[in-house]
């Protein structure tokens, strides 16, 4: 019985050790994504490698200003598996955040990363809440960094008089994102206004309001 304890510790170890990982170690060299295949699995299937080339491995998306001119003042650019195909199976992925002045990347998760917010360019206010309802907050200037646990709801805010740029590294080739405002208020079909009214204790105009201001919203995450 004792060599089956063990063994079953061991598995039940090994069990726990990846699950606590956002996404699982490569079984080889590289897995670059197939988009092509019409294949639906967890991840992507990978392109022979005969059809790999260098581009695979290239993303240029970070060298680009993106366009603040939103309800937001924020434009994020994804360098994640969807756009940068030789992330996949790596566990990593890239952004890079535009802000104006006054600019947010408002309340959002990704429910399937951490993430790590480091400042190039001007001043961010950086802040997540903790599930202990903890507000968690620092600014940023130019060379500093602030981490966001996985899966917390979190933000970043240019408190400067400058344009700000941030880039933002994942522990996941996809982290996701969930944006609060436009989850919760422009979401197809809308969540039932009874139901909001209820969760925010106020009357239904202002829910229908702000389905109004999101309802059509454009999401910064390009």
């Amino acid at each position: 019985m004792a060599p089956l304890r063990s063994l079953l510790l061991l598995s039940l170890a090994a069990f726990l050790f990846t699950s606590c990982r956002a996404d699982p170690d490569p079984l080889q060299d590289f897995c670059v994504a197939d988009f092509q295949t019409g294949i639906t699995i967890d991840g992507f299937p990978c392109k022979p490698a005969s059809n790999v080339v260098s581009d695979d491995f290239f993303f240029r998306g970070l060298a680009v200003a993106g366009n603040t001119n939103n309800m937001f003042g924020s434009n994020i650019t994804a360098g994640n598996v969807q756009s940068f195909p030789g992330l996949n199976t790596l566990g990593l992925s890239i952004n890079r955040g535009d802000f104006a002045p006054g600019g947010v990347n408002p309340l959002h998760s990704h429910p399937r990363a951490s993430e790590i917010v480091f400042v190039i360019k001007g001043e961010l206010l950086v802040g997540f809440i903790s599930t202990a309802n903890v507000f968690y907050s620092k600014v940023l200037k130019a060379g500093e960094s602030f981490i966001i646990p996985r899966g917390l709801v979190h933000f970043q805010y240019n408190t400067g008089k400058e344009n700000a740029v941030a880039i933002t590294a994942f522990d996941s080739q996809l982290p996701g994102v969930v944006l609060a405002p436009l989850t919760l208020f422009g979401s197809k079909p809308a969540i039932p206004i009874d139901v909001l009214t209820k969760t925010f204790q106020v009357d239904a105009s202002v829910i229908q309001l702000l389905m109004s201001k999101f309802g059509q919203a454009t999401s910064p995450y390009n």
